[in-house]
């Protein structure tokens, strides 16, 4: 393959700053990155222009977000007139029509009685809202020694005090104390018993069982959620093994815990499915949502809750404020405006079909690169695959970022945690581009 088109238009939309020093960026490695950064000027369809005009060919749908593709002209119209009929709406004691429409028809997305939303503005204020639900939840009713929080080793849930700390990522946590009453179920991934699997691994339901002696050992009564990503994204696409996810929703009924999950990823079609309730066919009793709510193109997250979770909080006076928390921009009209349009792109073009029609020749690519130097393992389902390389000796993660950093340079935008390359392209993706991503990162593996 070529080396990656260019643009004048590109070049000349955006200039590059003469002072990048100023801003402080997120997870990212700040004076390696100043010193040959790599800019945005654009972006359409499946690709990105960088400022210095080369066409970037986007397989992580941004950051899992950018489900539609980019500068969908709908949502960016929606939003304009947004902006120009209400800018904004205080979120308490008032609303808008917009956001109770985008309520009920994300509502309608998740099967059982997943039926009330609660909005926040990102998947770690989700991730947060479900919790804090969660421990209020068993308060109000009564049962308030109900405070422990159960998450899972090598898991991701956004980087608040909460999310921190039922994460299972210990570099994210090393600075802050977190918070007490958190204990961690065993990842579910094992190298050796689910190398190349395809799809859900057959080893691995087992794991769900550890659980069990979690309990015992807090005393069962004392905690009140259990929190996991149906498929981990974020610590390298780990897929939940046949039954794991089953065998989680029978014990923590057993117990009376809820079950929270971490959709931020997986929602809004990423498996083939609007989101992994319905996938794996497993009813939880919150999920959090984020980045497609809205193509990534405004912030927004929410948690979506069952009928009675929601409705132990609808007793006392009714003129009390049944849950104190929010956030100045819950529901806020400019990113309830995207996710209707962003909605309506995925139900006009058939987005979530389209994804699951695709996953079979998907999976056939990634592991057409089985025998590439340096693979270890590869990980797939619905648009997702995780490729895992051989670290190099004594450089933890330095393989994967070479390779991060060649694919960028040759038109193809992937992403990397640890020695691991997460793969999650846009929905809107075609078979030619497939094969243009797995060919391009074919090549560059080939010289890492």
């Amino acid at each position: 393959m070529g080396p990656p088109e260019t643009s004048e238009t590109a070049m000349n939309l955006v200039p590059r700053p003469n002072d990048l020093e100023a801003y402080w960026m997120p997870f990212t490695a700040n004076r390696q990155f100043k010193a040959q950064p790599r800019l945005m000027a654009r972006a359409e369809g499946m690709h990105y222009w960088s400022t210095d005009g080369r066409k970037i060919l986007d397989a992580t749908a941004g950051l899992w977000c950018v489900n539609a593709g980019h500068a969908r002209r709908e949502i960016a119209e929606a939003v304009h007139r947004q902006v120009l009929t209400l800018d904004y709406s205080p979120a308490f004691q008032m609303g808008h029509p917009a956001v109770f429409e985008l309520a009920n028809r994300v509502a309608a997305l998740l099967p059982g009685d997943l039926d009330h939303v609660f909005f926040g503005n990102s998947g770690s204020e989700a991730v947060e809202t479900a919790l804090k639900i969660a421990l209020a939840y068993h308060r109000v009713r009564g049962d308030g020694a109900r405070t422990r929080l159960i998450g899972r080793e090598r898991a991701y849930h956004g980087v608040g005090f909460g999310g921190i700390s039922v994460g299972g990522i210990a570099a994210n946590r090393k600075l802050y104390a977190g918070i007490p009453g958190v204990d961690h179920l065993p990842q579910t991934f094992d190298l050796a018993r689910q190398a190349f699997s395809r799809g859900q691994p057959e080893w691995g339901a087992e794991r769900a069982d550890a659980l069990e002696p979690i309990a015992a050992l807090h005393d069962p009564s004392t905690i009140a959620a259990v929190i996991v990503e149906p498929v981990a994204g974020s610590t390298g696409v780990l897929v939940p093994p046949r039954g794991y996810l089953e065998r989680l929703r029978q014990i923590c009924d057993k117990f009376g815990i809820l079950l929270i999950f971490d959709e931020v990823i997986t929602g809004f079609g990423r498996l083939g499915a609007a989101f992994g309730v319905e996938y794996f066919g497993v009813l939880p009793d919150l999920v959090c949502c984020a980045k497609g709510i809205t193509n990534g193109s405004v912030p927004m997250g929410g948690v979506i809750v069952r009928k009675f979770v929601h409705d132990a909080f609808m007793t006392g006076p009714e003129t009390a404020i049944e849950f104190a928390h929010g956030y100045t921009y819950s529901g806020h009209p400019l990113a309830a405006a995207a996710g209707l349009a962003t909605l309506d792109i995925y139900a006009r073009e058939e987005l979530f079909q389209r994804a699951r029609e695709l996953a079979p020749y998907w999976e056939e690519a990634a592991h057409g690169l089985r025998d590439a130097p340096n693979v270890i393992d590869i990980r797939n389902l619905g648009l997702m695959a995780g490729i895992e390389l051989a670290p190099a000796a004594g450089k933890p993660g330095a393989r994967a970022y070479e390779a991060y950093v060649k694919c960028f340079e040759r038109g193809l935008l992937i992403r990397q945690t640890g020695d691991i390359i997460a793969l999650s392209p846009p929905l809107i993706i075609d078979r030619a581009q497939i094969d243009e991503i797995f060919g391009r990162l074919g090549e560059v593996l080939r010289t890492c």
